[in-house]
């Protein structure tokens, strides 16, 4: 057995993945809707559970049609041409051709902190994105492992899931902090008996910023595997991915990352903030350990399968 066979999950087809991954998507979109009409009943009875559904409904729409250009401004990317970034259009071009996918628009960022993310709802509505630290730090065998594993996350519609999920976790996360301010100082408190009591509203809102983490934590971890591996796969070698995720791990340490926050981390390949207590919170990452990740992909070669 080769070892780009076993980077191949069990029983598993690359359509089979897709599918998996947009029934994945709509169960968050419907966590999301029914999370907020559960709080919007408690918050005002029928009419604030019609009120924060239909919030939710237009949160989902927009999370899906708007999430590239969001995630884009958010980091300051700028559009970039062939002739700004040759090797980059070169690496990302041939890739593409091997994966029988759409060329992505190439973003840059303007940050040391060495990176990479990618964006868009499907292939043909994908961009790629890196940072000008990461173009000085990496031979071009370790960029190329980069981005084949972004365009590996496009393929597999795992942007899609991530976007959806940070909306998720970021709408709960701010509903759940201003229903619990509101419960402690007896805002929410009503008359009658249709809504929840102060006590059942401070409940919810401690809830349902934990349960927006663990929608985060159970997409994250388990893409960014799938990734490494599809990006391994796609290169031909899993060791220029390995050795570019240990370099980008000290380029991260060294320099902090400036722009966006936590609610978008996830996107990156590596995690981009590194404050204090970070090993301690490292179980909370959105990214899943460096060494386990090399670990993984170096096993790939001595022919080890992950189911």
């Amino acid at each position: 057995m080769s070892w780009s066979e076993a980077a191949q999950p069990r029983g598993m087809s690359p359509k089979a993945g897709v599918g998996r991954n947009y029934a994945k998507t709509a169960m968050l979109m419907a966590l999301l809707i029914a999370l907020l009409a559960i709080g919007g009943n408690a918050i005002g009875g029928a009419q604030g559970m019609l009120l924060f559904g239909g919030l939710g409904l237009a949160f989902n729409f927009l999370s899906y049609w708007f999430s590239d250009r969001l995630a884009l401004m958010a980091h300051r990317a700028r559009p970039v041409t062939r002739e700004e970034l040759p090797q980059v259009y070169e690496i990302v071009e041939r890739l593409t051709r091997r994966a029988g996918m759409p060329m992505p628009r190439v973003y840059v960022i303007p940050s040391e902190t060495p990176n990479a993310f990618a964006t868009g709802r499907n292939p043909s509505h994908a961009a790629v994105a890196v940072t000008e630290g990461i173009l000085r730090i990496l031979d071009r065998r370790q960029l190329e492992g980069v981005l084949a594993h972004e365009l590996a996350h496009v393929r597999n519609r795992d942007i899609l899931i991530s976007t959806v999920a940070a909306a998720v976790a970021g709408l709960i996360s701010t509903l759940g902090y201003v229903v619990r301010w509101g419960a402690l100082l007896g805002g929410m408190r009503r008359e009658d008996d249709r809504g929840g009591s102060a006590l059942e509203l401070l409940a919810w809102a401690i809830l349902a910023p934990l349960v927006a983490l663990v929608i985060q934590l159970a997409v994250s971890r388990s893409r960014e595997y799938g990734a490494d591996a599809s990006g391994a796969e796609l290169v031909g070698d899993p060791e220029p991915l390995a050795e570019a995720l240990l370099a980008l791990e000290r380029g991260n340490e060294a320099i902090p990352y400036q722009y966006g926050g936590p609610a978008t981390a996830h996107l990156f390949i590596v995690n981009p903030f590194h404050g204090a207590g970070a090993k301690m919170m490292s179980l909370f990452s959105t990214h899943p350990p460096i060494e386990e990740r090399v670990r993984r992909l170096r096993e790939m070669r001595r022919g080890v399968r992950y189911a």
